[in-house]
């Protein structure tokens, strides 16, 4: 079974994810842009019994952050759990996304991923 872990800038929070996402995105709205300070967000999907954390965290809105350097790290409810894949301590990883959100907000100069499903808004 593929085991990934990831830690946030400072290290204080550590994750672990067993097994193989359910799905993997990226996310153009504007929530995403502002809580990443980017034009996207890239995210994997796993269940909750997949996921495992350490360390101190604070949220907002459901998206919990490193209490420490800030960080953000993953949101969690009794489903589901959301990486942030940038957090993942062996890149590049070789996790594609498999469709992309909010496009009509996307970058003109990003293009889609190749193969990806494309929605304008949230999947359906």
């Amino acid at each position: 079974m593929t085991l990934l872990t990831g830690s946030c800038l400072c290290g204080q929070v550590r994750i672990t994810v067993r097994g193989a996402p359910d799905r993997v995105g990226i996310c153009h709205c504007t929530d995403c842009r502002q809580e990443s300070g980017s034009a996207f967000t890239f995210f994997g999907m796993w269940p909750a019994g997949q996921f495992e954390h350490m360390g101190e965290t604070t949220s907002f809105s459901g998206r919990c952050f490193c209490a420490h350097c800030g960080a953000r790290v993953f949101s969690l409810d009794t489903r589901e759990a959301e990486v942030k894949l940038g957090i993942l301590s062996d890149a590049p990883t070789l996790l594609t996304p498999t469709y992309e959100l909010w496009i009509k907000r996307r970058e003109p100069w990003l293009r889609p991923v190749e193969g990806a499903e494309q929605y304008q808004e949230d999947r359906p």
